[in-house]
């Protein structure tokens, strides 16, 4: 009954703490499902504490409390990617299991710049490997190897961004399909500290007797600082299972540039 009590106060925090985001005049990638093609700069690191939540209409609930996302950029134009999630899974039966959930593994390799004065957007890949590392029989994990390989494509001007694409999932296990993934997203600056996006999204049906599904996200960031931002985005399903989702997660980011360009400032400085 505690577990269960403890599980339904989790929920109502990550919900109403998202909605009251969203709520105040207050991101790409996370917090939203479409990705863009930029990947972190050379020698940078982002790293996220993150929490995602998923309910369905089969009064199934799912999410990670939290997750650890890690980019990193060992090359210009390439990044690396990883995420260890600790998962949870909660059944209409009231049963909660929660433990190690299935690891993701990404390379984002940008091959087209964006022309800032011209039409060109830039252009990248970004495939993805989901381990799986938790136990599917605890409803924490697939049980299989499942792969991703997408296209994003990113156009900006002025405070707007708008970037999208889509791809192919390969989508092992019983009475699973593989199925395609599209999506699009426009976002604008309000300000140096504030970002708000929305996006709309398709995937094509993932196992035999379902149909396709079609949602939408609103969300943003909030730049505390140059290193630490938060992220957060709430929205559910138009079409399909009837899902609502959340996201909400704080992000570091860090790098030698940051150092070099404090340093090249104080060059600058006259001497008196």
């Amino acid at each position: 009954m505690r577990g269960r009590l403890k599980t339904v106060v989790a929920e109502t925090v990550l919900i109403v703490v998202g909605v009251l985001l969203f709520m105040c005049p207050l991101w790409a990638g996370p917090p939203f499902f479409t990705d863009d093609p930029e990947p972190v700069e050379y020698l940078h690191w982002e790293v996220y504490l993150a929490s995602q939540w998923a309910h369905d209409k089969e009064a199934v609930t799912s999410g990670t409390l939290p997750h650890l996302e890690v980019n990193y950029g060992p090359a210009r134009d390439l990044q690396l990617h990883v995420i260890i999630p600790a998962a949870y899974s909660t059944s209409s039966e009231g049963s909660t299991q929660y433990g190690l959930g299935d690891m993701e593994l990404g390379i984002k390799y940008r091959f087209i710049h964006e022309d800032e004065q011209g039409c060109r957007p830039q252009v990248g890949i970004f495939p993805l490997l989901e381990v799986p590392a938790g136990s599917s029989s605890r409803g924490l994990g697939s049980g299989y190897l499942a792969a991703f390989f997408p296209v994003w494509v990113q156009k900006s001007w002025g405070p707007w961004t708008t970037y999208g694409g889509g791809g192919y999932w390969y989508h092992p296990g019983e009475d699973n399909k593989n199925y395609w993934f599209t999506g699009w997203l426009l976002q604008r600056d309000f300000s140096k500290m504030l970002t708000l996006g929305v996006e709309v999204f398709n995937t094509s049906p993932k196992a035999k007797g379902e149909r396709d599904e079609t949602g939408f996200n609103v969300g943003g960031y909030v730049n505390l600082t140059e290193e630490h931002h938060i992220l957060f985005s709430v929205g559910r399903d138009m079409k399909g299972q009837n899902t609502l989702f959340a996201y909400l997660a704080f992000q570091w980011t860090f790098g030698p540039g940051r150092k070099e360009n404090l340093f090249e400032k104080q060059l600058e400085k006259p001497a008196h």
